[in-house]
């Protein structure tokens, strides 16, 4: 069982008037957050409060870029290419580099969200091209990758890469995640025992199967309505088994 292992958050993605998660309750809750960057959600008011709320709570703070897709929240099919997508990361990216910087914060890693982190999953070539992307900035930038092949694969080429899991979401027979497009209340209990069999190296998938997994760091989706809830819950169980959270650089410096 792991003693160690980050657990992060997919926040910051309300937009102008329109408010989506409690970000000022589960961002403490969480040792890292990743912050939409505008394309799928996040105005620049939302970005800036979100690097405040990652500094005051002390949380690590990474970058979420998106498809360009507001209104689909950065979660329906899109084709980028290999290049396409990197650049969008790069982009991203730098738009909320300004507010990090102008705050002092340091950004320590960068997910892809929803439909673009899906790609990843999908193409190779592009999971290498926004790897590759994310280690031209320098300073140890973290890419963030669904652990199993696809991590495993890129990080075997020598980049700085976090295996990740989700306890909120389910997993199909070969070991992908299900990307739901409009986040429902999860059941808490069942959240949290994934977690834990991820700990142990396991998840079940939709089938019944028991799919080896080996993770860095745990998502709770912050527009998921519990998502509190979970991520409460989670350190609750974490606390009891004698395991630290502890932000994904810390993680991979365990490794």
């Amino acid at each position: 069982m792991k003693t160690v292992i980050d657990l992060n958050a997919d926040a910051g993605e309300s937009f102008g008037r329109w408010r989506l998660g409690d970000d000022e309750h589960l961002l403490p809750l969480v040792s890292s957050v990743n912050v939409a960057c505008g394309w799928h959600a996040g105005d620049p008011a939302t970005m800036r409060r979100s690097v405040e709320l990652a500094k005051t709570s002390g949380t690590a703070l990474g970058a979420h870029p998106g498809l360009p897709d507001l209104v689909g929240f950065g979660r329906r099919p899109m084709a980028l290419s290999p290049s396409d997508a990197a650049d969008a990361c790069l982009y991203q990216y730098g738009a909320l580099r300004g507010f990090a910087d102008s705050l002092g914060v340091p950004i320590t890693h960068v997910k892809p969200h929803g439909s673009l982190y899906g790609l990843t999953m999908r193409d190779p070539d592009v999971a290498d091209a926004i790897a590759d992307a994310v280690a031209s900035l320098g300073g140890g930038l973290i890419t963030v990758l669904l652990a199993g092949p696809t991590a495993d694969r890129v990080a075997a080429r020598g980049v700085r890469v976090a295996r990740e899991a989700f306890a909120d979401l389910e997993y199909d027979d070969e070991g992908e995640i299900i990307i739901e497009p409009d986040p429902r209340a999860k059941d808490v209990a069942a959240c949290v025992d994934k977690a834990v069999g991820i700990l142990n190296g396991t998840v079940t998938t939709v089938g019944g199967k028991r799919v080896a997994v080996d993770a860095d760091t745990i998502c709770v989706h912050g527009d998921r309505p519990n998502a509190g809830e979970i991520a409460t819950a989670i350190r609750e169980r974490f606390a009891a088994e004698g395991v630290t959270i502890a932000p994904m650089a810390e993680v991979l410096s365990r490794r």
